[in-house]
Parts: structure tokens; C-alpha cells; sequence
């Protein structure tokens, strides 16, 4: 079984940046696609970002609307990471942090990464 330990959230200013860290241990990242994926408060989770498996560092990628332009997942699969980059945060992006494969699975889930972006 997999196991995700999501890392690198913190409290930032509007406008700033953080980059998220997720470790796969257990087994790894290899031939699955990833996503990033968000609780805001009183919120259902929702997806952020994908990217998908390839033994060629050849990816394709996907961003929810709200953060096209501003996120960047990227992956090590030599590592077994996934990495969003966040830039120019907004308050709006406040909400705990997931990573998982994508479609996600339930046995997956870890704790996330709590991301508070102050205006």
C-alpha cells in the first residue's frame, strides 16, 4: 500500500509563493498519473492539477481554471515526488493540500499540507 506524506504548506502573504512536496513510500509513483487536490474550508475536495506517467519525460498536464497560470506540478519519479509550485497566491487558494493518483483513490489520502494565504 502506498503511503503520501504531503509537505511544505505554510502561512504567505497574497502574492506570494510556496512549493508542495509529496513522497510516495510504499511503492511507487511508476505508471500512475498524479494529481494535486484541495479542501477549502467548507469546501468539497476539488482537483488542482495533474500530470501524467511517462517513462520519457514526455508529460501532460492539467490545471483547474482557478490556478492555470500560477501553479506547476512537476514530478521525480526517481524520487517517487510530485511537486506543485504555487505562485502569486491569493487568499482563495487557502485550504489543505492532498496529492493522490489521478483519479484519485480513497486508500490513498494522506494528512495534506495546510496552505493559508493572508490578504
Amino acid at each position: 500500500q502506498v503511503q503520501l506524506v504531503e509537505s511544505g504548506g505554510g502561512l504567505v502573504q497574497a502574492g506570494g509563493s510556496l512549493r508542495l512536496s509529496c513522497v510516495a513510500s510504499g511503492r511507487t509513483f511508476n505508471g500512475y498519473a498524479m494529481g494535486w487536490f484541495r479542501r477549502a474550508p467548507g469546501k468539497e475536495r476539488a482537483f488542482v492539477a495533474s500530470i501524467s506517467w511517462s517513462a520519457r519525460n514526455i508529460y501532460y498536464v492539467d490545471y483547474a481554471e482557478s490556478v492555470k497560470g500560477r501553479f506547476t506540478i512537476s514530478r521525480d519519479n526517481a524520487e517517487n515526488t510530485v511537486y506543485l509550485q504555487m505562485t502569486n497566491l491569493k487568499p482563495e487558494d487557502t485550504a489543505v493540500y492532498y496529492c493522490n493518483t489521478n483519479p484519485p483513490r480513497e486508500s490513498n489520502w494522506g494528512q495534506g499540507t495546510q496552505v493559508t494565504v493572508s490578504s
